[in-house]
Order: structure tokens, then C-alpha cells, then sequence
């Protein structure tokens, strides 16, 4: 119970610097970065955090049975995940990525029925519809959304980012139970750093640097080192504790939190159907995770 709690405690941390990332990162792009450009740095910078931290654990070589689904897992959860979200965002409005992207649940629960053959659980399936329809009344109350021509594109890319993500959420966790996540992490943004080279170098050389703004360079900090390198610590860890059913419901977290950073920057302001979208977060999160048995790690905790 105690590990599973930690789990908990893992994810939220991470949907905290997701929310807190919206109000330091806002004004990087495009006014000084552009979008293969800042996810160049995240995934990069992420890797040599990621390499420097795996010394100080135990050095597991990684079997040869393993390394396919490692290469997958890369794909899906570094360079697909990182490159499709911010090439989506830039080819649609954000109201639509955002509501897209909180499919990433759904597509958990369809593919652990899929691929590992589990139950969908009443108790858990409620939850998700509450957690759901809580984030969707917040997401809806900020802006319209629109499906078409105009925005198809996009909307597709993000689609494709979120289940990539998903499929990242449901192969990854045998993997996390064998060998320590900072090993696995390590390899997986090597491959992400050797993939978005050619992505994003034409974007990289074009950078000037000397517009850059002391402001600026907090904010890229922060995006490499929390958004990107402790969101992922925080994500795996909760990911080898808990079942990845309740680890992606954490994601109808990020606009309620979003929304009290704004309340606490005076930016936004608390009204009935923001406390009832909370309340609809937060009670369907209680039920996705009720039913969930704690992971038993096997080594490396």
C-alpha cells in the first residue's frame, strides 16, 4: 500500500509541473523558439540528465530479448509523443489538443483489454467517465471546439500522440519491473536524441541567441528540467507502482490544476461550474484507483 501511494504521489507531482509549465513556458514559442527547436532541447537535455542520473544506479546491461520493445518504447513515448504533440498544437487550437488529448485514458483501458487482456472494470470505467466529463466541462467553459478542414490536421497528429503515449503507458511497465527506470530512460532518449537531430536541426541553427532574455532562459530551464526530465522520473514511477489505467486518468487532473495556478497568479477566478468539474475530477480519479492492486516490483526500487 505504502508503494502504491507513492505511485500516487509521483503522478500528481507530474500534472503539477504540467499545469505550472503552462504559465512559465507560454511565451518560448514562438518568440524565441520554434516548435522542433524547443522539443530538440527538451529531449536532448533530458537525455544527458537522464545518462548522469543512470551512474548512481546499479548498471544493468540490457537483454537482447528486450531491446525491440525498447526501441518501440522509445519511439512512442520520446520522439512520436514529443514531436507529434508540438507539431499538432501548431496546426490546431489548443482547445481541440487539449481535448484530444484526455482520449489518452480511454485508449489506455482499450488497449490493457487488447494487449494484456484485462477486464474493464465497471467501477473503473465510471471513474474515467466522471474524470471525463469534469475536464471536459473545464476545457469547454475556456473555449469553443471545433472538428474540421481547417484544424483536421492537427487534431490528427495530437490523436496520434496520444495513443502513442498510450502504447507507451501499457508495454512499458513489464520493462520498468526488470530493470531500473533511469537505465531504460537513458536509451530511450538516446534513440529520442539521435531521431530529432534531423527533425529539428534546421530549426536549431536559426536560433538567435542573443534575443535571448534572462526570462527566457529560466523558462527553457524549466521546460528541460521539470516539464521534461522530472515529469518523466515522476510519470515511470508512478507507472512501474500503479496500473497504467489509473496512471493516464491523472492527466484530467492538468486542467484543474492549470486552473488554480491561474487563481493563485490572479489570472483566473473560481466559479460554481469550476468547483463542480473539480469535484467531478477528483471523484472519478478516487474510483479509477479504488479497485487497483498494488504492483509488486520485483528488484531495483
Amino acid at each position: 500500500m505504502k508503494k502504491e501511494w507513492f505511485g500516487h504521489i509521483s503522478l500528481l507531482l507530474a500534472q503539477i509541473i504540467y499545469a505550472l509549465n503552462y504559465s512559465v513556458a507560454k511565451d518560448l514559442m514562438p518568440h524565441f523558439l520554434q516548435p522542433f527547436a524547443l522539443v530538440f532541447f527538451r529531449i536532448i537535455g533530458a537525455c544527458l540528465l537522464f545518462w548522469i542520473s543512470s551512474l548512481f544506479v546499479p548498471q544493468v546491461p540490457i537483454d537482447r530479448s528486450d531491446r525491440k520493445r525498447l526501441f518501440v518504447l522509445a519511439l512512442c513515448g520520446v520522439l512520436i509523443n514529443q514531436v507529434f504533440y508540438i507539431w499538432g498544437l501548431s496546426l490546431t487550437e489548443p482547445i481541440n489538443s487539449a481535448i484530444i488529448m484526455i482520449s489518452n485514458p480511454i485508449i489506455v483501458v482499450l488497449l490493457m483489454a487488447f494487449l494484456v487482456k484485462e477486464r474493464i472494470r465497471p467501477l473503473r470505467l465510471l471513474g474515467l467517465v466522471l474524470a471525463l466529463a469534469g475536464a471536459l466541462n473545464l476545457l469547454l467553459f475556456k473555449g469553443r471546439f471545433e472538428l474540421g478542414s481547417a484544424t483536421m490536421a492537427g487534431d490528427l497528429l495530437t490523436l496520434v500522440n496520444a495513443t502513442s503515449w498510450a502504447v507507451f503507458m501499457v508495454l512499458s511497465r513489464p520493462l520498468m519491473q526488470k530493470y531500473h527506470p533511469f537505465i531504460l530512460m537513458r536509451w530511450m532518449f538516446l534513440i529520442g536524441a539521435i531521431g530529432i537531430i534531423p527533425i529539428a536541426w534546421q530549426q536549431v541553427e536559426v536560433i538567435e541567441w542573443n534575443h535571448f532574455t534572462a526570462n527566457a532562459w529560466w523558462s527553457l530551464a524549466f521546460v528541460v528540467v521539470a516539464t521534461t526530465f522530472l515529469a518523466y522520473v515522476f510519470n515511470i514511477y508512478g507507472l512501474k507502482r500503479l496500473n497504467p489505467s489509473v496512471a493516464s486518468a491523472y492527466i484530467y487532473l492538468q486542467p484543474f490544476l492549470a486552473l488554480l495556478v491561474a487563481m493563485f497568479m490572479q489570472a483566473d477566478r473560481l466559479t460554481p461550474t469550476k468547483i463542480v468539474s473539480g469535484l467531478l475530477i477528483i471523484s472519478g480519479l478516487y474510483l479509477v484507483s479504488k479497485q487497483n492492486k498494488p504492483v509488486q516490483d520485483k528488484k531495483h526500487d
